[in-house]
């Protein structure tokens, strides 16, 4: 499969499937579950930005930089939120996941770990990527101790490292996963499954 190909990924809890714009009210109503776009250390569309988030998307999609999901739970259909391949160099080739957001509802089920899971796999056993990274900022401890929780390493801290919309400066925490760590954190998310409910 070529890098960066459009593809669905399905598991027991959740369905990647490519994000397009029909995705839009589904998406709307997933965000105001816990109305994530008011969380300061994270940029989340708001109800009324969600058709240009989805169009910026898209456009990175074309310009061959990202591959956008919309997560939906796998037994009822419903739209919990987005994720994406970002970052991509195909001639390393690495990846980072990143870019995600989940309805509240959805948050510390089985969701986010079976997600990770596929998108992972993903990664490393159809394109062959030697690395996989998460970013994120550092007042987000929440996104921090998930990261971890997958069976990431921190890499390390960028000091000032963007500019968010409310002026402040985001410090950003660096992980990944290698290729030869991946059978021991597949084993780990799989062990994961198992024990929790979706």
């Amino acid at each position: 499969m070529s890098f960066l190909d459009p593809t669905i990924l399905k598991g027991d809890h959740v369905v990647l499937e490519p994000l397009g714009h029909e995705h839009h009210d589904g998406l709307v109503e997933a965000v105001r579950d816990g109305e994530l776009w008011k969380l300061w250390y994270t940029v989340i569309p708001t109800p009324e930005g969600m058709r240009a988030e989805i169009e910026r998307r898209l456009g990175e999609q074309r310009a061959g930089t990202m591959l956008p999901f919309v997560t939906r739970r796998a037994s009822t259909g419903e739209v919990l939120g987005m994720t994406t391949f970002c970052d991509a160099d195909a001639a390393s080739p690495r990846v980072e996941i990143g870019a995600t957001w989940l309805a509240r509802s959805a948050q510390g089920s089985a969701v986010n770990t079976e997600a990770k899971l596929l998108m992972l796999a993903h990664a490393f056993e159809a394109w062959g990527c030697i690395a996989v990274e998460f970013r994120t900022h550092w007042m987000n401890q929440q996104s921090r101790a998930a990261i971890a929780r997958l069976g990431a390493k921190q890499d390390g801290i960028l000091r000032s490292h963007k500019i968010m919309p409310d002026g402040t400066l985001r410090d950003t925490v660096v992980f990944s996963i290698i290729a030869a760590e991946w059978p021991t954190v597949r084993t780990h998310l799989q062990h994961r499954l198992t024990r929790s409910a979706g």
